[in-house]
């Protein structure tokens, strides 16, 4: 297990102190750039991060960024040259561990790192036993602070290995598979978990997919298949869109839950299966039941366990908890460091309806990491935006532009812009813009 990463984008200095903290019992990961450091960065590290802080592209300000979106509590350790009393005010009020000037005393250096990386494996082990004392996992699942989600969890605790069929209901993307998976993760069931969209499979296909069939069943059936079911004997068979499924296929669908006995398509011998159902849907089957869409007695057969998903618009308070983790699985999926999101735009997050609800969030997390989420994109969603308020947005993203079109020199900027170098700082610091152009504090 790595007990210290390097970063470094000077070869011999990184090579120095690799080779004396390794003298030390230490393990190192030695690396030449921050993106690759965060691109090797797990989020249950026990490691301590040893930085400089000026390197080409990305800085240790923008590591310090990038590991808050992936755990604020991963220890940083900044080592610079160019030290003084303002970057080390910064450094600490941005989260670093420490901030040592070069030259490192080795001894120092080694005794801030033995402290960080203790203090660190007490962190870890304390949310270890909050884990598993509290929540067994549910948290990772489900995340949220809102009282719909709690509610939700502590209902999903008390439910999952019942030995009974399930029925969630939700909005398309709230999260209906990640319920189903879980109930079976932390169920007890060890078999398959198999999911089976009944929306996106051909009429004409789907007993077969469901039930399997005998070779010479049907024109094309040359071989055996196992079906959907009989391959989740012993797990859960996950049933998404429900309502979708043709009438026959219900029928047969309603013997297996009152029977747990499958029929493959051309064959008369019946196998046991044992295994939970949970069905998912985003309509009222009763409701469809009454209008003939639906069978009344599958859906009452269905409808022992249910399970309500809020939408993402009553869960106050989620909206920026879930941006930040999904943007940290954007980055990292994409080998990126996850960018500065500022205070105004998780406001218009927190704004917006969020028909498509989560599945919505976590696509505009992922379009955020390629740039091609507009920051103003979204804003007044709700009317509530004083024109005032829109025209500082409007100018902070005129002047965020400027300065990365003029590669954060202020003064260029302040001519494209036609004002004075001092007026520009003076927006600048208003709307929490750095002199490299990036969010954050005036330095």
């Amino acid at each position: 297990m790595t007990d210290v990463i390097l970063v470094d984008d000077d070869a011999s200095v990184l090579d120095g102190y690799r080779e004396v903290l390794e003298l030390e019992g230490l393990v190192v990961a030695a690396h030449g750039s921050v993106a690759a450091a965060i691109a090797d960065l797990r989020a249950d590290t026990g490691a301590v991060i040893v930085s400089d802080v000026r390197m080409p592209r990305h800085d240790g300000f923008d590591l310090i960024a990038a590991v808050r979106g992936i755990d604020p509590d991963i220890p940083i350790v900044l080592i610079s040259g160019h030290g003084d009393v303002p970057m080390a005010l910064r450094a600490m009020r941005e989260g670093a561990w420490d901030f040592i000037e070069k030259p490192a005393d080795p001894l120092h250096l080694i005794e801030t790192i033995r402290k960080a990386r203790a203090h660190r494996q007490l962190l870890l082990e304390n949310r270890q036993l909050r884990l598993a004392a509290d929540t067994d996992g549910w948290e990772t699942r489900l995340i949220g602070h809102s009282a719909p989600v709690v509610a939700l969890r502590e209902k999903l605790k008390r439910i999952a290995g019942v030995a009974t069929d399930i029925l969630v209901i939700g909005e398309t993307g709230t999260g209906k598979e990640v319920v189903a998976r879980a109930l079976h993760d932390f169920g007890a069931r060890k078999g398959n978990f198999v999911a089976v969209n009944c929306g996106a499979i051909p009429e004409t296909m789907l007993e077969s997919e469901l039930f399997g069939h005998e070779a010479g069943a049907f024109t094309g059936a040359r071989e055996k298949r196992v079906g959907k079911i009989e391959h989740a004997d012993g797990g859960t068979l996950f049933l998404d869109e429900i309502e979708s499924m043709p009438t026959a296929a219900q029928v047969r669908l309603l013997r297996v839950l009152q029977e747990r006995v499958i029929e493959r398509l051309g064959s008369n011998t019946e196998r046991s299966v044992d295994l939970q159902v949970v069905a998912a849907t985003k309509a009222d089957l009763h409701q469809l039941a009454r209008q003939g869409q639906f069978r009344e007695d599958l859906a009452y057969r269905l409808d022992i366990a249910r399970i309500e998903l809020p939408p993402l618009g009553v869960r106050k308070g989620d909206v920026g908890l879930l941006f930040r983790h999904f943007l940290a699985l954007a980055a990292k999926r994409q080998g990126r460091i996850p960018p500065k999101v500022d205070t105004a735009f998780l406001a218009d997050l927190d704004r917006r309806p969020w028909p498509g609800n989560v599945r919505e969030l976590r696509n505009v997390a992922e379009r955020f990491v390629l740039g091609l989420e507009d920051v103003g994109e979204g804003r007044n969603f709700d009317g509530s935006l004083t024109l005032e308020e829109q025209m500082d947005r409007v100018e902070r993203t005129i002047i965020l532009d400027s300065l990365s079109a003029q590669e954060g020199r202020v003064g260029a900027t302040a001519d494209q812009l036609g004002i004075s170098r001092k007026t520009l700082y003076l927006k600048m610091r208003k709307h929490g813009i750095d002199a490299r152009g990036e969010d954050g504090d005036v330095t």
